[in-house]
């Protein structure tokens, strides 16, 4: 990761000193374990697993060992509070491989965290090499192709995040160093022989953003998830601010018909 990479991340955290502090609990976070179906994960690795929103539900609702990975000491020690097991590495490092053998795991979870990454081939080699042969990757990183990210350069002259905007513009201007849309995320993991199997879109539901406004409006807030549930009904996966790709370890097959799935 870029060298300040920690200090952004501590500066974020500041005051948090356990999970129920975090107030960034996102769809992405909520879907999980939902999103591993049927596929009886035994063992699965989350990369860069932050305060653990994700861990911690398929530690409490889904029979598997899991090893969570980060480098941000706020984050190592919520982790640890939680009882999940950690592994602290830089993902980013191209000097030194991840510290597992081939084939450790049948699972791989990569949320938001490939926009942070200065060298990600290094990261979706070394991904694929932990990752047991048909085991699976689950990631997700911000489309830029979706409508809510295209209002500000396309009407307004903006670019997606303003080091001058809120305390979150300013940390995803200077954390964000590459700029996915999903046809390109799509297109370059496959081209680390992953094949992509499904794509899961999160509904308004569980986030920290949506419980506040429900609190503040039921009405408002099952409107607005009507609303996203039209979208996403009528939209193709490439327009979802935040879909999460499920790749299979393997060469593509691209005559293999990809499911999208709403949760």
């Amino acid at each position: 990761m870029i060298i300040d990479a920690v200090e952004i991340e501590e500066g974020r955290l500041k005051g948090i000193e356990k999970i129920e502090d975090y107030p960034w609990f996102k769809e992405r976070h909520r879907v999980f374990p939902a999103v591993f179906e049927n596929r009886g994960h035994k063992k699965i690795i989350d990369l860069s697993a932050g305060v653990g929103c994700a861990a911690r539900r398929i530690k409490d609702l889904y029979g598997a060992e899991i090893i969570c990975n980060d480098i941000t000491p706020t984050c190592l020690n919520i982790l640890k509070q939680q009882d999940l097991k950690t592994v602290s590495f830089d993902i980013d490092d191209t000097k030194n491989p991840f510290p597992f053998e081939d084939a450790s795991f049948d699972a791989a979870i990569s949320l938001a965290t490939i926009e942070h990454l200065i060298h990600p081939d290094h990261f979706l080699r070394e991904t694929n090499r932990i990752l047991e042969p048909g085991g699976y990757f689950y990631i997700c990183a911000p489309n830029y192709a979706a409508p809510e990210y295209l209002i500000k350069p396309l009407f307004w002259g903006r670019s997606f995040h303003e080091p001058l905007g809120s305390e979150e513009e300013k940390y995803e201007f200077y954390a964000h160093v590459r700029y996915y849309t999903y046809k390109t995320l799509r297109d370059f993991v496959s081209t680390f022989e992953f094949c992509l199997d499904t794509v899961y879109i999160a509904m308004p539901g569980g986030s920290s953003r949506y419980r506040k406004l429900y609190e503040r409006s039921r009405i408002k807030a099952l409107a607005y998830r009507n609303i996203m549930r039209l979208r996403h009904k009528v939209l193709p996966a490439s327009r979802a601010s935040e879909p999460i790709l499920c790749f299979r370890k393997g060469r593509v097959d691209r005559r293999r018909k990809i499911r999208k799935v709403v949760l």
